[in-house]
């Protein structure tokens, strides 16, 4: 096998419920030893993705492959290759970590088992709290049981169905510090987030809208695809001119981001016309800046046609 070949290389990808495609015809390539950022709204099909990648889902169309094994044919070869993590907290409450690590060992069919739960609980600093029920855990330990049960039959690829939803800021940033660390040993990571600072984190992004691969690339190559320019406002009461700039043609976007606002569109001369005449009013200063992720994102998400329509 070719170790330098992408860890997952899908085209066409497509699944359908009903006459709706809920992932219609995506085209993905996951570098190996890389963290991948898989974002867009819920409902998008994010997670029909990943079940597919992961073997539990058959597409209806497409070809690919998951660590260089055809989805449709190894589907039992590649759950034992990936280690996926689903968006609900999906082991026994009232066993303990330990135990339930053991379990899942078991389920694996793992060898050694006492020593693959001890390496488990020391590599995720869940050693002290080994005997506590899952039950009792808060939000951040669920999610180290959670990844330290994915890697116990150490994966080459994991697939991470928004972890970090409804945790604290301090246990998502170790988090995604044991992710890169875990990159830095050459696992390969598919993640989706709907978080910003996250997406910022990531080697490289996918974004998808009902069921469409709109863009993907390095953040910087996804805020070009997005085609957009910016102009920043501060100032005195700025959201007191929103509607007046969302009515002007050139301004496609206007968005608040803290006391400011981002006025975007996709020509730049139109969009410096329309600004013009409020550039003048006194208490507020303009800039042009570059656009960010968040701004690319909504442009996406605003072009995107609706699925269930």
């Amino acid at each position: 096998m070719n170790d330098a070949a992408p860890a997952i290389e899908v085209r066409g990808l497509t699944k359908r419920y009903g006459k709706r495609a809920v992932v219609d015809h995506v085209d993905l390539t996951v570098p190996r030893g890389r963290i991948v950022g898989f974002l867009g709204p819920n409902g998008s099909g994010k997670t029909t993705t990943i079940r597919m990648l992961c073997g539990l889902l058959t597409p209806d169309e497409g070809t690919g492959t998951t660590l260089g094994l055809d989805l449709r044919t190894h589907a039992a070869e590649i759950k034992r290759r990936v280690g996926y993590m689903t968006q609900r907290f999906s082991f026994y409450e009232d066993l303990s970590i330990a135990e339930n690590l053991d379990f899942v060992a078991r389920v694996y069919g793992l060898d050694d088992r006492r020593r693959r739960v001890r390496e488990g609980l020391e590599r995720l600093g869940l050693t002290a709290r080994a005997k506590q029920l899952a039950g009792a855990l808060s939000g951040g330990w669920k999610q180290r049981l959670a990844l330290a049960a994915c890697l116990l039959h150490e994966p080459e690829l994991l697939l991470l169905d928004e972890p970090t939803a409804g945790v604290d800021p301090k246990a998502r940033r170790e988090f995604w510090d044991q992710l890169h660390g875990l990159a830095a040993q050459g696992i390969t990571v598919l993640v989706s987030t709907h978080y910003m600072d996250e997406a910022e984190r990531c080697h490289r992004l996918a974004y998808i809208a009902y069921g469409k691969l709109l863009a993907q690339g390095t953040a910087d190559e996804v805020v070009r695809q997005s085609g957009l320019h910016t102009w920043e406002v501060a100032g005195d009461d700025v959201a007191a001119i929103v509607d007046e700039l969302r009515g002007r043609p050139g301004v496609e976007m206007v968005a608040a981001f803290g006391n400011a606002l981002h006025v975007s569109g996709t020509d730049a001369g139109r969009l410096a016309a329309a600004i013009a005449p409020l550039r003048d009013r006194p208490g507020r200063a303009w800039r042009e800046v570059p656009a960010g992720l968040e701004d690319a994102f909504i442009r996406f998400m605003a072009t995107a046609r609706d699925n269930v329509q």
